[in-house]
């Protein structure tokens, strides 16, 4: 059985309430992503996506310099999470059942040790078709 603890990303790029959207957005920007999960004291409070972050600036279009946005202003902080040792199965199907790109993996006492996204799921999906190819390649020369 594979477990959400063996796809999922090890090394987060994370954010904390503190911080404001600017640096949110230069996050999302520089690393190509698009969760970034909120912690404070490595335990994960709460997730900003980059439609979250979208829709923020555009309906409160702030002045940074006047009126910051900080990330505590718009994470969402009911967040479905999942554990390492999770059926991966069980979480793609609770990732389709609720539209989410991304479930973030705590420890039992909160602590963020990972994210498992769409393409997490999208690389190992690649993974399998190639192994697939290969062994319908074997079977045609048997």
């Amino acid at each position: 059985m594979k477990t959400v603890g063996e796809l999922m990303t090890r090394e987060l790029i994370t954010l904390k309430e503190t911080q404001n959207l600017a640096i949110a957005d230069e996050l999302l920007r520089l690393h190509r992503i698009r969760h970034l999960p909120v912690v404070r004291d490595g335990k994960l409070v709460g997730l900003i996506t980059h439609r979250d972050l979208i829709k923020a600036t555009a309906l409160k279009c702030p002045d940074p310099t006047k009126n910051p946005l900080w990330a505590a202003d718009i994470m969402n902080r009911e967040i479905r999470t999942v554990r390492p040792d999770m059926a991966l199965r069980e979480a793609v199907k609770v990732m389709l059942d609720n539209k989410f790109g991304c479930l973030p993996v705590v420890s039992e006492d909160g602590k963020l040790m990972g994210i498992l996204t769409e393409a997490d799921l999208v690389r190992y999906a690649q993974q399998l078709i190639a192994d697939l190819d290969r062994m319908s390649e074997a079977a045609e020369y048997e």
